[in-house]
């Protein structure tokens, strides 16, 4: 249950809000990759992260730690992505069958 009476938990958004302007740069649904955190090693869907959408930059922080994941940010028609949070990103691919082709 969110606390609204806290100014940060009313302004939080899970991490699908991320999902659409990642998908602009990833051809793929990003909300099932996985991505552990530099600053406490836990691993997490992208889905379960907590992202802070309301600045010039969409700020998507670690579910068990807080801390920042990844930052993606548009500017100047281009698409700005910082993974430093992520000690890594794992982004599942879609199956082509030979039907698709």
């Amino acid at each position: 249950m969110t606390d609204t009476t806290d100014p940060v938990s009313a302004r939080r958004l899970d991490g699908n809000a991320a999902g659409g302007p990642l998908a602009a740069l990833f051809a793929v649904d990003v909300t099932a990759a996985r991505s552990r955190c530099a600053a406490c090693g836990s691993t997490s869907a992208l889905g379960e992260h907590l992202v802070y959408a309301d600045a010039p930059a969409m700020v998507v922080r670690c579910p068990t730690c807080t801390e920042v994941v990844l930052r993606v940010a548009s500017r100047e028609g281009r698409m700005l992505l910082d993974l430093s949070g992520a000690a890594l990103l794992t982004v599942p691919m879609p199956v082509v069958s030979d039907d698709d082709t």
